[in-house]
C-alpha cells in the first residue's frame, strides 16, 4: 500500500483528527477464524500477517502466532478493512501466499472486537482494490465525477455480502469467491459500478504435472483439499498460484510449474 494510496483512503480521517483528537476509542480486539482443516493437518497452526491503516491514517502491521487476540485502532470516522493473512515460515510459506480472513469495519464489530472472517477476508480484499482502482484512474485523468461514490467507503458492504447468498449469482463464485479476478472487477466498478454478472470465475486452463496423487491444499480457504488418481492435472491461469502436499511446494501458471521440495 502506498503512501498515496494511505491519503486518499483516508484523507477525511485525516481532517477530523486535524481538528484534535476523537473522543472515540477506537480500539478492537481481533476474533481470527479457525484454519480449514486441511491446512491444519498439512501445515499445522499459522501466523498472521495483520494489515489495516490506523486511526492516524498509517499502515499498521502486526504478526500473530496462534489464534491470540491482538488490539489494534481503528479509523473511527470511515469505514475501512482488516487483513489477516495466514503464513507458515517454517514450511517456506510467507504472508500473502495464502488468501486472507478480513473484515469490515464497523460492519464486523461486535462490541470492542473485530470478527475476521473467510469471507470478509474477499470484502476487505475488494476494498483494497478498489481504493487502488480508483488511484490508478486518478493518475491517468480518468475518474469520473460520480466515481467518487464507487470509493471503498462508500461501498454498500452489508449488501455485497449478502449477494452470496443469492441463487442467481455464478455457482462456482458462490463456493469459492477467490476464483473472481477482483483486480479487474474493481477497475470496472470504478469506471462504470457494481453489476453482479461480472462476478465469474477468471478464465483457466489444466496443466498436468507429475507429482503425487495428493491430497494438495490450495491457498483459498473455500477449496477443498485435491486428490488425483492418475497423474494430478491443475487449473492453471497465467498468474502464478500455489498448492501444498507433503511433497512440497507446487507453483503453476498457464506455461510452466515448479516443484520447491
Amino acid at each position: 500500500m502506498n503512501k498515496s494510496l494511505l491519503i486518499l483512503v483516508f484523507c477525511a480521517g485525516f481532517f477530523l483528527h486535524s481538528c484534535g483528537e476523537s473522543p472515540l476509542d477506537s480500539h478492537y480486539n481481533l476474533e481470527l477464524p479457525k484454519i480449514p482443516r486441511g491446512w491444519e493437518v498439512l501445515l499445522g497452526s499459522p501466523h498472521w500477517q495483520i494489515e489495516w491503516v490506523n486511526d492516524e491514517g498509517r499502515k499498521g502491521t502486526k504478526t500473530v502466532q496462534g489464534n491470540g487476540s491482538p488490539e489494534i485502532s481503528l479509523p473511527p470516522t470511515l469505514p475501512s478493512a482488516v487483513s489477516a493473512f495466514p503464513y507458515w515460515p517454517d514450511r517456506g510459506i510467507g504472508p500473502g501466499i495464502f488468501k486472507p480472513a478480513g473484515a469490515i469495519f464497523p460492519f464486523d464489530a461486535s462490541g470492542k472486537t473485530l470478527v475476521l472472517s473467510w469471507q470478509g477476508g474477499v470484502d476487505a480484499n475488494l476494498f483494497w482494490e478498489l481504493a487502488q482502482a480508483y488511484h490508478r484512474a486518478e493518475e491517468e485523468n480518468a475518474v469520473e465525477q460520480r466515481a467518487v461514490l464507487r470509493l471503498p467507503w462508500n461501498f454498500n458492504w452489508p449488501r455485497f455480502r449478502e449477494l452470496f447468498d443469492d441463487p442467481s449469482l455464478n455457482a462456482e463464485v458462490r463456493i469459492d469467491p477467490w476464483l473472481a479476478d477482483w483486480h479487474s472487477i474493481a477497475a470496472k466498478i470504478i469506471q462504470s459500478g457494481f453489476d453482479k454478472r461480472r462476478l465469474v470465475p477468471e478464465a483457466r486452463s489444466s496443466l498436468e504435472v507429475p507429482v503425487n496423487y495428493g491430497p494438495w491444499i490450495g491457498t483459498s480457504p473455500f477449496a477443498p483439499p485435491l486428490f488425483f488418481d492418475t497423474t494430478p492435472v491443475f487449473s492453471v491461469r497465467p498468474a502464478a498460484d500455489t498448492w501444498v502436499s507433503a511433497e512440497g511446494i507446487l507453483r503453476c501458471n498457464s506455461k510452466t510449474w515448479i516443484l520447491i521440495p
